[in-house]
């Protein structure tokens, strides 16, 4: 075991005991006489609650490696070693043994810090002080006032309200218990007023040891550069043409033949797709971009990598989970006819004879004033007012980049504009769809008739090949339904089908599916396990499926 993981699992120890002395009322009880006595217990060891939250935070910032973190455990452990050391000059003090232990194992854990010094390397965001003192000062202002505010409603002796303040103050800050001659409150005030204490340390930690939010985001040089890889390579990768997504930051390989595009989201260094160019030159992209995610203590994950592309970051200590299948179709073996195409046949015939028509153009082929017409009714048929899409989403429609990209229109027999689909170039032949929108008062069916029409005139256009939704969890879907079905699978395609109400699980399968296309898996690549929580927020909050009240908004706003 390195120095770095003993310090790391003292932290966790201690946690675990300040929590169970936090419950178990004797050893509690036991390790606070300790403390009160004469006595010395080891460095964190103070059997409580928030003492325990205070550990576990520190555990699991060095275990990120934070050197900031490692600076604040050295300080305090540096300090309270003195302590113990100057304390055990007296008789009365040395002759209890625990002291003795509690002199060695804090020793230990303070060695263990100095000898390891140099695996705490990951830095912080340099404003992180500035933003530690500001929630500090502004967390401890607010909550004093709202624990002055309980102290007040609930206080049976009618105190003044300035010796209210003082009261809830002095319990925020204190890591004693006390009474005041003229308060008397109920236990659940001062309860509430240590969670609230425990609230603001947690908030100045996070505020103090929060990793460097993001690099600097793509410049016209990287975009050029990546528009060149995707000239020579984009064919390989279907989603390759979403690296252009203007947030994202990007790593290169020494020879600029490869590279790796990323976003910093909650600490998590977020690539989507395979990384762009040469494979042969994708480890030189991909051990700068983990280097740089260990330098910042953020936590490296790769969303719908393809097989190829799992097993080169598997080389570089990665582990992969399969996330779903991407549909492919190819233009040369699709056909309407077959009984197995009956029903797709059908519908496409229902919505052509009602008139619909679908028009299909290069973004560059069409005029400025339309294009801003187009986009304001994309606009206009949103889900909501977040724009969703990170991984296979290009984030962005009309920019005078993306000429190359195709736009399908569909409209209905008056000539109103009814739908519309907008497909990003995978290749030199291949399309790979980015944007769905329709009119909710139109006919059912419009996509399918436009995704039918695209295939059946994808020759007007010189496309070979069409990636369409990515269907997460399909073989689940497709296996569990089956005669034979083990009860696991079946209870594991039950509980995706319940989800699927809310999010679209299963209807997206079922929606690829009738185009009997070819189900390419794709894969979440991590580095530890226990990270995968951490990884589905931090996917969830780029995918634009949980948003934090105006953080990310601005952001891309300063992007734009």
């Amino acid at each position: 075991m390195g120095y770095a993981r003993f310090a790391v699992w003292y932290l966790r120890l201690v946690a675990f005991v300040n929590f169970l002395s936090a419950v178990w009322v004797s050893l509690g009880q036991d390790v606070r006489r300790h403390n009160q006595e004469d006595l010395f217990t080891p460095y964190l060891l103070t059997a409580g609650f928030a003492s325990g939250v205070f550990t576990a935070f520190l555990a699991i910032t060095m275990r990120r490696r934070k050197r900031a973190a490692w600076l604040l455990n050295l300080g305090l452990s540096g300090a309270f070693l003195a302590l113990l050391a100057f304390a055990m000059v007296f008789p009365e003090i040395r002759r209890h043994p625990q002291n003795w232990v509690s002199l060695g194992l804090t020793a230990a854990f303070t060695g263990a810090l100095v000898l390891g010094r140099r695996e705490f390397y990951a830095k912080g965001d340099r404003a992180n002080p500035k933003l530690a003192a500001a929630v500090g000062a502004g967390g401890l202002l607010a909550s004093s006032l709202l624990a002055a505010l309980l102290v007040t409603v609930t206080n049976e002796r009618h105190s003044p309200f300035a010796a209210c303040w003082r009261y809830g103050t002095l319990r925020l800050v204190s890591i004693t218990d006390f009474r005041s001659p003229g308060i008397a409150t109920p236990n659940w005030v001062d309860v509430t007023v240590n969670g609230l204490s425990t609230v603001l340390l947690l908030a100045v930690l996070y505020a103090a040891f929060r990793s460097r939010r993001a690099v600097d985001p793509l410049t016209d040089d990287d975009e050029k550069r990546l528009r060149e890889l995707l000239d020579r390579h984009g064919e390989r990768d279907s989603l390759g043409y979403f690296a252009l997504r203007r947030e994202k930051s990007v790593v290169w390989s020494p020879s600029g033949k490869a590279a790796v595009a990323y976003r910093v989201v909650g600490g998590v260094a977020l690539a989507s797709g395979d990384p762009l160019g040469d494979p042969e030159a994708w480890p030189g992209a991909i051990e700068p971009w983990l280097d740089q995610a260990r330098a910042h203590g953020w936590i490296p994950a790769v969303m719908g990598a393809s097989e190829e592309a799992g097993t080169v970051y598997a080389r570089h200590g990665l582990d992969a989970l399969e996330l779903g299948d991407e549909a492919l179709v190819e233009v040369a073996e699709f056909t309407l006819e077959g009984r197995a195409m009956r029903t797709v046949r059908q519908a496409h015939n229902r919505v052509r004879r009602a008139g619909y028509t679908v028009r299909i153009r290069r973004h560059e082929e069409i005029p400025a004033t339309e294009m801003a017409a187009l986009v304001k009714r994309a606009d206009d048929w949103r889900d909501g007012a977040t724009e969703r899409g990170f991984s296979m989403a290009l984030g962005r429609l009309g920019d005078a980049r993306d000429g190359r990209c195709v736009m399908l229109e569909c409209a209905d027999g008056q000539g109103e504009l009814r739908a519309l689909l907008s497909f990003v170039p995978w290749g030199p032949h291949g399309l790979s769809l980015d944007l769905m929108r329709r009119d909710r008062d139109s006919d059912n069916g419009l996509v399918e008739f436009m995704v039918i029409e695209l295939l059946r005139r994808a020759r007007e256009i010189g496309i070979t090949q069409v990636s369409l939704n990515f269907a997460m969890f399909r073989s689940v879907f497709e296996r569990g339904g089956r005669l034979g079905a083990g009860p696991v699978l079946r209870l594991w395609r039950s509980l995706l089908s319940f989800f699927s109400r809310w999010w679209q699980i299963e209807s997206l399968y079922r929606a690829n599916a009738k185009y009997r296309p070819i189900w390419e898996p794709r894969f979440l690549l991590f580095e530890k396990s226990a990270d995968l929580p951490r990884i589905g927020l931090a996917s969830a909050r780029a995918e634009g499926f949980l948003e934090l009240p105006g953080l990310h908004r601005t952001h891309l706003e300063k992007q734009r």
